[in-house]
């Protein structure tokens, strides 16, 4: 499990801020837009397209994206798609898309040039396949298991994938979701900030999730500069951490 980014739609450092985080040294506390990269010994499956997925593949040497499987539409999750066209050179095939219903729709209308048998040659555009989430899919040994959770009032999708749980921005999670993560050893979980926020949990709103999760571990993400890396953690339970961009754990399938 490779973590490719793990700040907030705006990253860290935002644009124009000269606060300690966005200042800092700690290359802990630069943070490119929130997603991973499953890696197996048959696949790699990148969560998530972000506007940062070239300077992330760049940064740690990412050469292959099999699968890309999408938490949900919103532009710092999907931007980056158009960067997938180095990898379809490499790979020389077009790269399977796993996502609800409104990502795809949206993605089609953001991309339409992409789907659009009347754009001209030339360019080049992104070969990918788009495919419905209808329940759980696996890619290579890994099954992906979706687990519906809530970004505001939009249900959205995070995913457990063997004792591995991604739930990035993530506000709640309903009732029928708890079993879904059940006995899971290691969470990615999203905590924004100190302060409450409508569609992002705080950091005390995650830890009461991992709470009642009880992983054997647990970091955060989508975090915001309000989160600098070494003091945040020197406050939190041993067994939860701040997650950086390049972390590498291992999960069990």
């Amino acid at each position: 499990m490779l973590v490719l980014g793990t700040g907030t739609s705006h990253g860290v450092p935002m644009i124009g801020c000269d606060c300690l985080t966005c200042t800092s040294t700690d290359p802990r506390d630069r943070r490119y837009r929130a997603s991973i990269l499953v890696q197996t010994d048959r696949a790699s499956v990148l969560v998530d397209t972000t506007p940062d997925l070239r300077s992330q593949a760049l940064a740690h040497n990412v050469r292959r994206v099999d699968v890309i499987v999408y938490t949900h539409s919103h532009a710092d999750h999907v931007m980056g798609l158009d960067e997938v066209r180095r990898f379809n050179v490499l790979q020389r095939s077009a790269i399977p898309c796993y996502a609800d219903e409104r990502t795809l729709n949206d993605l089609r209308r953001i991309y339409a040039y992409i789907f659009d048998s009347e754009t001209p040659p030339g360019g080049g555009l992104p070969q990918v396949v788009m495919a419905r989430i209808a329940g759980e899919f696996c890619v290579g040994p890994a099954t992906f298991v979706p687990v519906p959770i809530l970004h505001g009032s939009r249900t959205i999708l995070g995913y457990r994938i063997g004792s591995f749980a991604y739930l990035t921005d993530c506000s709640g999670i309903p009732d029928p979701s708890w079993p879904l993560l059940d006995g899971v050893k290691t969470v990615v979980l999203d905590a924004l900030r100190e302060r409450p926020h409508p569609t992002h949990l705080s950091v005390k709103q995650a830890l009461d999730v991992i709470d009642r999760l009880r992983p054997e571990r647990a970091y955060l993400t989508h975090m915001c500069h309000d989160l600098p890396h070494a003091a945040t953690c020197a406050q939190l339970p041993p067994d939860v951490q701040l997650a950086y961009d390049g972390l590498t754990f291992e999960i069990d399938l």
